[in-house]
């Protein structure tokens, strides 16, 4: 699957998605969620800074949670 296109749709209904991430990273305050505004990396980036993982690990833990997605 190509990750980038799934991932213009879910930027693009971001303010709809963000409680489904906010379901699968509860560490996530809904501030931080809102700055993320769909940026796929500052997402990645919090995901690394609030849990304590790898880049590539926190990549990986978004491409599965937005193949899930009904975007």
């Amino acid at each position: 699957m190509d990750h980038t296109t799934n991932w213009e749709q879910i930027a693009g209904k971001w303010k709809q998605v963000k409680g489904e991430a906010k379901k699968k990273w509860g560490k996530l305050t809904d501030d931080e969620l809102m700055q993320v505004e769909g940026n796929r990396d500052i997402l990645v980036g919090k995901i690394q800074e609030k849990y304590g993982i790898a880049k590539e690990d926190a990549n990986k833990q978004i491409d599965e949670w937005a193949a899930k997605l009904k975007v």
